[in-house]
């Protein structure tokens, strides 16, 4: 990208302020075309960590494209801000290595930068018979995934630890801690600024054509969507040409995909969608637990476990609620529902009260809810990351990342290191 490339990309996008119309591929020629050197989509945690290490560790001249109008308003900032161990995943997967290698690369990260985090520790709890063996499993991965200093405990011990906890054995995790995710994305942002890296706000990539060596991408404001049916042909703002591609987009990574023409939609998984709430913990004077309290996981989460922020304030969460008919300019605009019912508290009590007996009645407030980009629906068990790169679409230039959710968070350094990584070759 040429000095001022950046300039003239915003005038063309901006200029108009355009409302979305038909058009036909002749009509191609009367829309602005651009080149860039390096594009990311989507200013999430991964995609800015992403943007600063293309931009830092690569020299890459970058733009990062975000459809809202700040950085990390998705799954980024809904959810249980937790740095994790890397215990649940299989050995050899994307997410034990992303996650353990992703957790050392951002306590160091916090500690040099001053982000405000702590290493708690976590307990995963057995509170009948039947989960032991489910918890010697997640022992065993995580121990085969070179998580450090983890040790079983019966549930006397774990008492003894946390006396409000109630169950018959307890894996410890003393890696695992909390993080301040604004803060920390916040600090990436600024570090990808400072190498030269752009963000443009409120702006859609609706999709793209990949003709000669080269992705071409469809981009409009944001706000022109809201007047789409998201079938009609769009007429773009703007056509921009990148020389790499990173495909950041989370919740709508997958359906901007399918819309690519010439990319192999075989190759494309389904999405899918899970909605989680969170309750607050009112009505106590200090909290109930100094540790993460996790029951055993529940298909399609980590079930609904205790998280405290740095203030010490203790919620609960996430639920599992698949969303279905979820269209695509939902996903390109997070135009999911956050809301939390107040009266969905009676599903949490019971699932709460299996390991925290003495939670008392009227003490869960509404907290808050996000939605994670999944690629197994109900009943299908987990799935790892999917990074995609030339060797599967055949697209020079261009990564996909598909189905990051947690761990995400604690992922994103490794996650960006192993991108630029497969961009410098």
């Amino acid at each position: 990208m040429k000095p001022g490339t950046a300039a003239k990309i915003f005038r063309a996008l901006f200029a108009a302020g355009r409302k979305p119309r038909a058009f036909s591929t002749q009509q191609y020629k009367s829309v602005p075309t651009e080149t860039a050197d390096a594009v990311v989509i989507g200013a999430g945690v991964v995609g800015i960590a992403v943007a600063r290490e293309l931009a830092m560790k690569l020299g890459r001249e970058v733009l990062v494209i975000e459809s809202a109008p700040s950085f990390g308003t998705g799954s980024s900032s809904r959810n249980s801000e937790v740095i994790h161990a890397g215990i649940y995943y299989p050995r050899n997967s994307l997410k034990a290595a992303f996650c353990v290698r992703g957790r050392k690369l951002l306590y160091k990260y916090c500690e040099e930068h001053d982000i405000p985090h702590k290493q708690i520790g976590k307990l995963i709890v057995a509170t009948g018979s039947s989960e032991i063996p489910k918890l010697d499993l997640l022992m065993t991965r995580g121990t085969e995934n070179g998580v450090e200093g983890l040790r079983m405990m019966e549930g006397h011990e774990a008492t003894r630890m946390e006396p409000e906890l109630q169950c018959l054995r307890a894996l410890l995790s003393p890696a695992s801690g909390i993080v301040d995710s604004h803060s920390y994305m916040l600090s990436l942002l600024g570090d990808a600024e400072n190498h030269g890296a752009i963000f443009s706000y409120n702006t859609t990539v609706t999709g793209g054509e990949y003709e000669g060596d080269r992705v071409k991408l469809y981009m409009s404001e944001s706000r022109a969507l809201k007047d789409w049916d998201g079938k009609s042909p769009l007429k773009p703002d703007l056509i921009l040409s990148p020389r790499i591609l990173v495909n950041s987009a989370g919740l709508g990574a997958l359906a901007l995909s399918r819309r690519i023409y010439g990319l192999d939609n075989g190759i494309i998984p389904r999405p899918y969608f899970a909605r989680g709430c969170y309750f607050t913990l009112s009505n106590v004077k200090t909290p109930p637990f100094q540790h993460l309290i996790y029951p055993i996981p529940e298909d399609g989460g980590l079930g609904v476990h205790v998280t405290l922020d740095l203030n010490g304030q203790v919620r609960f969460g996430p639920d599992v609620e698949w969303i279905d008919g979820v269209d695509d300019i939902s996903s390109f605009l997070n135009l999911f529902d956050y809301s939390v019912p107040g009266d969905r508290a009676n599903q949490f009590y019971p699932e709460i009260r299996k390991y925290y007996p003495y939670l008392k009645d009227g003490s869960l407030e509404p907290g808050y809810a996000g939605v994670r980009p999944k690629l197994s629906g109900a009943k299908q068990g987990p799935t790892d990351f999917v990074i995609q790169g030339e060797e599967i679409h055949g697209i020079p230039g261009l990564i996909n990342l598909f189905g990051i959710e947690s761990p995400g968070l604690t992922s994103s350094l490794a996650i960006a290191e192993h991108v630029a990584a497969r961009l410098s070759r």
